[in-house]
């Protein structure tokens, strides 16, 4: 157990306990902008089919119940522009984050091999490529990375921390590169219902970014973010049969089921159309004036063109900006926890509430 501990960096979180202190004091107590987790009500549709699925004493699978599949197939051609999905091409999940940090051990990589993902990142892409003993290697262009030992590529859009999105002729072009060069994509697309500025984003799964086909190529989603399933752990992946047929086996012998109410939950979820836009309703909102008061505060906003992230910087270092808003009660997330590329950024998330980014926004002069 230490030798593999050992290979992991510190957890990032834990830094930031004094300035959640300082935050807490405030007056008015903590505006905690620091972590993108949902606080709005899951959709009542979803707790109503999680509840009638509640009696579910038998064993769930892992690769779904076929009513749960063809909500995913549906869903990645409707909402994707994917063609031809069967039930070989998707898998759930129990949630993204499991999926980043084990992919890399699942498919039977360790010491040699490499693993590449964006210099500005989900810090889980590191850390699953520490956890086999394969080296992370960090890249502003995936193409001009050495492909040799370059077993699995990570691509983020819309980005977190940054909210960037890649366009769909750059997706194209890297996609096109892998598969030169025979190094597996998987696609991190959890943020793609959340595009707000510029063009929509786009999935790779989509035929002008893969051609139709979907060898080597692989898409992440998730429900936490769309229709606030953070607690309920549902997530899938869809695209290469080949390589999720591997998983699948993997799978089913390391146990790792989602609970059956959640898959019918997320059946349910990815049927309706309707929570989804109330929700992004409310992101709007909320993203409208954390960014108003930003700005009007001295502060630059770039790229956060997507997701549920405010790329913020005051042109200091990022743990300055971090003591800086800790004082006013807000807690942020200091840009170098998503590499050193993002030491003079915070990342400021607009999931608290209604009544909490107001609080925000009047301590920041709004």
């Amino acid at each position: 157990m230490s030798a593999v501990s050992s290979r992991l960096p510190v957890f990032p979180w834990d830094k930031l306990e004094p300035y959640k202190a300082t935050a807490a004091a405030h007056a008015d107590g903590i505006v905690d902008l620091s972590v993108g987790t949902p606080v709005d009500p899951v959709p009542e549709l979803i707790q109503k089919a999680l509840a009638a699925a509640a009696d579910s004493p038998g064993y769930p699978t892992v690769w779904g119940t076929p009513a749960l599949r063809n909500a995913l197939t549906g869903w990645v051609e409707g909402r994707l522009g994917a063609v031809g999905v069967t039930h070989a091409n998707v898998l759930p999940v129990v949630g993204s984050k499991e999926l980043v940090a084990w992919l890399p051990t699942q498919l039977g990589l360790g010491p040699g091999d490499r693993v590449g993902y964006p210099r500005l990142a989900y810090p889980t892409y590191e850390v699953g490529a520490r956890l086999c003993g394969a080296t992370p290697v960090e890249y502003d262009d995936p193409t001009e990375l050495d492909p040799a030992g370059l077993k699995l590529l990570w691509l983020n859009s819309p980005s977190n921390p940054t909210g960037r999105v890649t366009p769909k002729e750059e997706l194209a072009r890297t996609v096109a590169w892998a598969r030169e060069h025979g190094v597996l994509v998987f696609s991190d697309e959890c943020y793609l219902e959340l595009g707000w500025e510029g063009a929509e984003p786009v999935s790779v799964l989509h035929p002008d970014v893969c051609g139709g086909a979907y060898d080597g190529i692989v898409a992440v989603h998730s429900l936490s973010k769309r229709s606030n399933l953070a607690g309920y752990r549902a997530a899938f992946i869809a695209g290469d049969e080949r390589v999720l047929g591997a998983l699948l086996l993997i799978r089913k012998h390391g146990g790792m089921m989602v609970p059956a109410p959640v898959q019918a939950a997320t059946a349910v979820a990815l049927g309706d159309d309707g929570h989804v836009a109330e929700q992004r309703e409310r992101y709007a909102a909320r993203r409208a004036a954390l960014r108003a008061a930003l700005e009007g505060h001295g502060f630059r906003i770039e790229h956060s063109e997507a997701s549920l992230y405010l790329w913020a910087t005051r042109d200091e270092p990022c743990w300055e900006t971090v003591a800086y808003l800790a004082e006013l009660g807000i807690l942020v997330a200091p840009g170098d926890f998503y590499g050193s590329a993002g030491e003079r950024f915070v990342r400021v998330a607009f999931t608290a509430t209604d009544e909490r980014v107001q609080a925000a926004v009047k301590r920041l002069g709004g």
